[in-house]
């Protein structure tokens, strides 16, 4: 700053924010949304995932055990037309969603129709790409938590895992071995089982092979790895939110990129090499709000968590995640009373 006088900036709650959060992380979600919004001065309206309302009044207690002043922290079941009116209250400043494509672009639609504020956290297909190892079991174990957590029901998952040609084979085996060792679990419902049982389907019947373990029975899903899924096809462009992961053969550090970059989301990726400048030079080039190298696991509440493309914008957690929802107020005195 330069010129006479003073300039300060504050950050300044806005006011009303409505949270609708996913089910598959009911707790988490909701904590890492309330909660740094709360500590600069926002109040929450949070709509549970219709699945989950007793995570909801879980968390309410929780708050108000914790001392929170009545209203702070609140609960709301509404329907898809009540959260509508709520959006279009002018008491309500921002909206924040953890959700699918779907519904992220329905929200999203009516924030904007009423200029409210909104952040997206959608889905995504991210990429976990293998170019070095130092340690090839570390790289396999790697890429089975990146695909396995919650029974690979993480939008950040690494759902497509693009191996070099000379790593490919060795790795490969090594992880089909670790995934189809994973007994199977039920994924969220008969309908998500469904759902992921019909994208195998027409990834093989258009020339992928499934390595798996057994039969789907129910909602019970047992891990899977899709080979051969060729790039330019309709499954290729989706999110296989279940314990399936399809895996790519490239030649080159060129063709990695440009496989993790051909899918219209953008959340995370995953990169493993034993080159400081590859490192640095693939991690510029890939299209993601994320690039965790050579580990899993690496989120904190301190750092920004988001994505580009379809998989949203805008970020939670850490400053950046304060700063969606802050009014940053500046005062300029040029001249002092």
């Amino acid at each position: 700053f330069s010129g006479p006088g003073t300039a300060i900036v504050q950050r300044r709650p806005i006011g009303i924010l409505l949270g609708i959060m996913p089910w598959n992380f009911p707790y988490y979600q909701v904590a890492r949304f309330a909660g740094p919004n709360l500590a600069l001065g926002n109040t929450i309206l949070l709509k549970p995932a219709p699945q989950c309302p007793e995570s909801g009044l879980a968390l309410q207690s929780l708050f108000d055990d914790a001392g929170f002043p009545a209203g702070t922290y609140n609960n709301i079941f509404a329907t898809n037309e009540q959260v509508e009116r709520i959006i279009a209250d002018p008491r309500v400043q921002g909206v924040s969603v953890t959700g699918s494509e779907r519904a992220g672009a329905a929200i999203a639609e009516i924030a904007g129709r009423n200029l409210k504020k909104v952040v997206l956290e959608l889905g995504g297909s991210d990429p976990f790409i293998v170019l070095g190892v130092s340690d090839m079991d570390e790289a396999v174990d790697a890429a089975f938590e990146a695909r396995m957590e919650n029974t690979g029901q993480s939008c950040n998952a690494g759902k497509r895992v693009i191996v070099l040609d000379e790593l490919y084979d060795d790795f490969v085996a090594r992880y089909t071995a670790k995934m189809l060792a994973r007994p199977a679990s039920p994924v969220s419902s008969l309908v998500a089982a469904e759902r992921l049982s019909d994208q195998v389907d027409r990834a093989v019947a258009s020339g992928a092979s499934l390595e798996t373990s057994g039969e789907r029975n129910g909602a019970w899903f047992p891990p899977g790895v899709l080979t051969g899924v060729q790039p330019g096809g309709d499954v290729f462009y989706e999110e296989f939110f279940g314990p399936v992961a399809m895996v790519f053969r490239v030649r080159d550090e060129d063709e990695a990129i440009r496989i993790a970059n051909d899918t219209p989301f953008g959340l995370g990726s995953y990169l493993f090499s034993t080159d400081p400048e590859q490192v640095k030079r693939v991690s510029e080039q890939i299209e993601a709000g994320m690039v965790y190298v050579n580990g899993f696991g690496g989120e904190g509440a301190e750092l920004p968590f988001g994505g580009v493309k379809r998989s949203g914008f805008g970020r939670e957690l850490g400053r950046h995640g304060i700063d969606e929802f802050a009014n940053k107020k500046l005062i300029r005195t040029l001249r002092q009373p």
